[in-house]
């Protein structure tokens, strides 16, 4: 490597080396987080809004947490109130049917075996009773109820599971059928209360989901911002890196350049067009895909030269051990389909 460089230390070879390594360890980190951000807005269908809607958006978004520190805890107060409410208010439903005269069947569990019940957990897929109903309510383990509809359900299963089992006839199947009508009843009263509690709910759960998208949008945002300064620092670097390179090339002597330019044709198609495209990238105003190309080795710079000699040296011996490994020998198809391409090297 040394040979490229003149007047170059081993030091200083040493500090280019750490230096391409520290880019490359950069290069890594960045590209996990590109990805990072590329699936948070894919899975977000994300949508990218004009510069001025995007000032509208951090307006709106400033806004609503200025506003946060005021409301949001009113208004979790407001709600715990208002499920409170509602749920005292069934309480109060619920004691009047259970001390209702003919309640006493359904509040403990049937006793299957005692009563000679054999087949009611063939009818029955799901017993319920007011002690069970009762339980659940008070359960603080996170095994109770989630809200006042769960509770209604149940209660009506009770009603619901006499009537299938006993017969029209039968007392207990006209007691729960009197019970049910009563608990209905009251349930209607009640139930726009419920309806008004619910969608107070699940504009909670939408404000919410749509608090935690927006912080989510913050953050990404914020990172994005960040990958895109590390992303031009390390195109700085680079770009000094690759002037210190070209600052200590020296140049190639005459019979390098000569040798180089023999060498050139003797590239696969492949290898010559990825030889011309180190070209352009030094030199835009050169067309490496046009009809005609015509490269002239003096008029490139020394930079340029030694990327290319390394390229050549490398792809001449790997197209070596292609050709040693299939025992065929290419050179004459590959000059002939190079001159075919009309490159010409001056």
């Amino acid at each position: 490597m040394a040979a490229l460089y003149s007047s170059v230390t081993e030091e200083d070879l040493n500090g280019f080396r750490f230096s391409i390594d520290q880019i490359q360890t950069q290069v890594v980190k960045l590209e996990k987080q590109v990805n990072e951000v590329e699936q948070f807005y894919q899975s977000n269908d994300f949508k990218v809004n004009n510069s001025k809607n995007k000032g509208e958006n951090k307006h709106l978004i400033g806004t609503k947490k200025s506003l946060q520190g005021d409301s949001h805890n009113e208004a979790d107060a407001d709600a715990a109130k208002g499920r409170e409410e509602l749920m005292r208010q069934f309480s109060v439903i619920l004691s009047q049917i259970t001390q209702h005269e003919w309640a006493w069947p359904f509040m403990d569990p049937v006793d299957v075996e005692g009563l000679g019940l054999y087949d009611y957990y063939e009818v029955i897929n799901k017993p319920m009773d007011f002690s069970t109903i009762k339980r659940k309510m008070e359960a603080k383990d996170g095994s109770g109820y989630k809200n006042v509809r769960e509770i209604y359900s149940d209660v009506r299963l009770i009603f619901k599971n006499a009537m299938k089992y006993n017969d029209k006839k039968n007392e207990v199947h006209v007691m729960a059928r009197t019970l049910l009508n009563k608990f209905e009843e009251k349930w209607l009263l009640l139930l726009p209360k419920v309806d008004q509690e619910e969608r107070r709910h699940l504009k909670e759960e939408a404000d919410a989901q749509l608090e935690t998208q927006l912080a989510q949008e913050a953050t990404y945002a914020n990172m994005t911002r960040d990958l895109s300064v590390e992303l031009d620092k390390v195109d700085v670097h680079l770009k000094s890196l690759k002037a210190l390179v070209i600052q200590n090339c020296r140049k190639l002597s005459s019979q390098e350049k000569v040798l180089l330019g023999t060498a050139l044709p003797r590239l696969s198609p492949e290898y010559l067009i990825r030889a011309l495209q180190i070209v352009h990238e030094n030199n835009p105003n050169f067309q490496p895909n046009a009809e005609v190309v015509e490269l002239d080795i003096n008029s490139q710079n020394d930079y340029t030269l030694w990327r290319l000699n390394v390229f050549v040296k490398h792809a001449l011996k790997v197209q070596g051990r292609t050709a040693e490994g299939t025992g065929v020998d290419h050179s004459n198809k590959t000059e002939n389909k190079n001159y075919s391409k009309r490159r010409r090297v001056l």
